[in-house]
């Protein structure tokens, strides 16, 4: 099985990512950013993989290291 856990903490992000390259689309995405979570939804279910994110980022500053720091 093609699959990987990941935990990713900076001073501005704590990320935890599991990816099933061989899933069904099965997706939980939490990384306070709306649109975000919404394309990252759909990228799931569209390439049936399953996808676990959760993120905790600096969103009182900005999106952009929630995103920079997942895409990382």
């Amino acid at each position: 099985m093609r699959q990987c856990e990941i935990k990713r903490v900076t001073s501005e992000t704590d990320i935890a990512l599991t990816l099933n390259l061989e899933g069904t689309g099965r997706c939980s995405v939490q990384t306070g950013v709306g649109f975000f979570d919404h394309m990252l939804r759909a990228f799931a279910v569209h390439s049936g993989f399953d996808l676990a994110l959760a993120v905790k980022g600096d969103l009182e500053v900005d999106c952009h290291h929630t995103v920079e720091d997942t895409g990382i």
